[in-house]
């Protein structure tokens, strides 16, 4: 990052729930429940894989893998979100701005690399059962979540190297609740659309590399399960889908949103709400929808927890 920045513009004001005064208590309260409720479920989660010797299996370990980057992804956002509702003065220094940044693209597409490995997981559990042990072994499993970690970490250095690079010598009121890109390059001065045009280049090329990836391997898997004679396999078969296949519909739905939908003048009520999808929505129903549609995962958290829970308490 250059030195001339910091000098132009050492803070940015963050005016995205500026628009809903009298909301924001409403908004406090919703959201803060909402992320113990997200940091919750996922610890959870974490709790029962580790307490149950039967979850040690390749997919409950990319689950573990995935609630880790969605508590981390929450956390680089969302406290500073809620502080902000509570405050007057809405600043953001200009290092913790670029560190926001980092964070939430380094999460966000650690779980985009993570949500594409547990379809291959899927995959191999289902069109190669004979080989799953050797194809899906320990060593193997722990490659891929390291690199799934080190791709978001790539993605998330790029991107903030790429907008922290240009010149910030104006304004500095950003038009969201948290350092995000389209607003941020708004501020910066002088002709910045090559870089904005490589940054959603990257994003959706990233992206859209990991969804077809996901659809893929659900291809080969409905034609895996089609080929299943009984109608009870075939649906064995396809329970073990459902939980992950939901999850990437939600994440892939509010990121095509966010990354696909048409140029043009955006309000600020439309960009913050929209913005909620993402940061908060997604990450609440993400540990719900591993406990409700997963069937392993939820008689384990009944068996660990909840059992002893009534245990105690009688």
């Amino acid at each position: 990052m250059q030195g001339a920045n910091f000098s132009a513009v050492t803070e940015f004001i963050l005016i995205g729930f500026s628009t809903f005064p009298h909301l924001q208590l409403m908004f406090f309260l919703l959201f803060l429940l909402m992320y113990l409720f997200t940091l919750l479920g996922n610890l959870l989660i974490m709790a029962t894989v580790w307490k149950e010797h039967s979850l040690h299996t390749p997919m409950y370990l990319f689950l573990c893998a995935l609630s880790i980057s969605e508590v981390l992804y929450t956390f680089a956002i969302i406290p500073r979100m809620l502080a902000d509702l509570l405050s007057t003065h809405r600043s953001i220094p200009f290092k913790a701005c670029a560190s926001q940044m980092f964070f939430s693209f380094t999460f966000g597409f650690t779980h985009s690399f993570l949500l594409t490995v547990m379809g291959y997981d899927r995959y191999v559990a289902i069109c190669h059962p004979l080989r799953y042990n050797v194809l899906m072994s320990p060593r193997g499993c722990a490659c891929l979540v390291a690199w799934s970690w080190a791709g978001g970490s790539v993605m998330g250095l790029v991107v903030t190297t790429a907008v922290f690079q240009l010149t910030f010598c104006g304004p500095n009121v950003i038009r969201h609740f948290f350092c995000h890109v389209p607003p941020l390059m708004k501020l910066a001065c002088g002709n910045v659309s090559t870089v904005a045009m490589g940054v959603g280049l990257v994003c959706i090329t990233t992206l859209l590399g990991c969804g077809v990836l996901i659809l893929l391997s659900y291809a080969f898997i409905v034609a895996a399960i089609l080929r299943i004679p009984s109608a009870e396999g075939r649906h064995k078969a396809f329970s073990t889908c459902v939980s992950h296949l939901t999850v990437v519909v939600v994440h892939y739905g509010f990121a095509s949103v966010i990354y696909l939908k048409p140029k043009g003048p955006q309000s600020l009520e439309g960009d913050t709400l929209m913005g909620i999808t993402y940061t908060v929505f997604t990450p609440f129903l993400s540990p719900i929808i591993f406990s409700l549609r997963n069937k392993e995962l939820k008689e384990a958290v009944k068996k660990a927890f909840l059992s002893r829970l009534f245990l105690h308490s009688s």
